[in-house]
Order: structure tokens, then sequence, then C-alpha cells
């Protein structure tokens, strides 16, 4: 199952959990007592999300998806179907997304079509954290592939180094095309309009002044938490000495 929100056309997926369900040849058989205990549990911690459509792995729509999104046209208005290809095909996660619409005569047999439609994965700063660290643990050579989080500084430290690495690339690109060199790309000159647009319009001295005020307000908050982190270790300490 998938839990979101709908809004003018588009949906927008933010959880899902999966239900166990047992394929044969021309059923399914999904287990509804666990699918509506999750339910009732994911609308307490979640009262504002609502089931927009479920998702199964695999590149393809098989047979048994018309079944499954029967039920969850039940449960759910205009569900959407995504397929995760788990396999890896071309060396990615490739996600598909479908509606489904019915066709044939009316009062004849009807059957269903699945029409694929565009999709869009959104991020977050976090998520992105938590991606970078397992992809750092997959690329260490022992057998426990453990991975520790880096400081705060260190992050900022990445974040300014990768900034100035891609800014590199543009210039070159840039340079480039000016010096007819390699053939100019129209939808790329539109990216970089609109980033140098978005750029905020201030002074470097304005803006050194912010950067060195934020990076004060960083060093506190670590100085902040190291000193509890010291704290909490003593009193753990003292109350070992005091039993």
């Amino acid at each position: 199952s998938m839990w979101g929100s709908f809004d003018k056309g588009v949906v927008d997926v933010t959880n899902c959990f999966c239900v166990p369900h047992n394929e044969s040849e021309d059923e399914v058989a999904a287990d509804l007592e666990y699918a509506r205990n999750m339910y009732e549990l994911h609308k307490k911690v979640n009262p504002a999300e609502i089931i927009v459509g479920w998702y199964s792995t695999g590149s393809d729509v098989s047979e048994h998806s018309v079944l499954i999104h029967e039920y969850y046209t039940r449960e759910a208005k205009n569900p959407v179907h995504v397929t995760v290809d788990t396999g890896l095909k071309g060396s990615k996660m490739d996600v598909k997304c479908y509606v489904s619409a019915n066709i044939g005569v009316p009062g004849k047999t009807v059957g269903c079509m699945f029409t694929p439609v565009q999709v869009e994965i959104n991020t977050y700063e976090p998520e992105k954290v938590g991606v970078d660290l397992i992809q750092q643990g997959k690329s260490i050579g022992n057998n426990k592939r453990t991975v520790s989080m880096v400081s705060d500084l260190t992050q900022v430290e990445r974040a300014c180094s990768n900034l100035q690495e891609k800014l590199t690339l543009v210039l070159e690109y840039v340079e480039e095309v000016l010096a007819n060199k390699i053939q100019p790309d129209t939808s790329i000159g539109r990216y970089l309009l609109d980033l140098v647009n978005n750029v905020p319009k201030i002074e470097p001295e304005e803006f050194e002044t912010m950067l060195n005020s934020n990076m004060k307000d960083l060093l506190m908050v670590v100085y902040l938490a190291n000193l509890t982190r010291t704290q909490l270790a003593l009193n753990e300490k003292l109350q070992t000495l005091t039993v």
C-alpha cells in the first residue's frame, strides 16, 4: 500500500508498507487482516495521509496486477500502480507509475488497461545523507561494512567542495560553448539561466557576514552538544561510583 495525498491531478507518495500475499496462476490471496491492522496503525501516526495506490517489485505490469488493482479501486479514488525494478536492470532502480482505465463494450466483458504516467522522485536532505552513508558502507572492504556519521563541520566542508566542483564543471562547459568547441544545448542553457536568476543578489561583504554568522551558530550548537554529551557521561560514571 502507498500513502500520501492527491491534489490537482498530482499524486504525492510519502509513505508505504508491504502487504503479504501469495500468487497462483489465476488468483492472488492477500493478508487483508494484516492490511487492516497496518491501516489503523498508520492512520494514528499520519492522520492526514490517505491511500493513493499500491506498488510491486518488477519492471512490468503482470497478469495479477489487474486483480490487485481492482481491490485498491475500492480503497482509493483513481489509485496509481508503481513498479520498482529491484533487479537493477541498466545498473539503476527503475521506477514506473501507471493509472488504469476500463476498456471494452458496455454491458459486456470489461477489461483494464494500464497507462504509464510521469514519475518525479524528490528527496530531502536527511535522506541524501543516509544514502551517502549506505554507499560508503558498501565501499568498505571489511566484512562488517560499518560507517560512522561525520560531524556537522565535515558535512559543511564536503558540501562546499562538492559545490565548487560542480561550479568548475559548469564554467568549463560555458567556456567551451563560447569558444565554439562544443555544440550548445538549449535545454542546458535554460537550466543555467534559471539557476542564475535564482541566486540572491547580495554584495560579497554582506554574504561573508551572513556566512560567518551562520558558522558561529553552528559552532555554538556543536559546542553545546559536546558539552551535554560530556555531562551525561560524567553523570553515568558518578552514579556507577555511588552504587
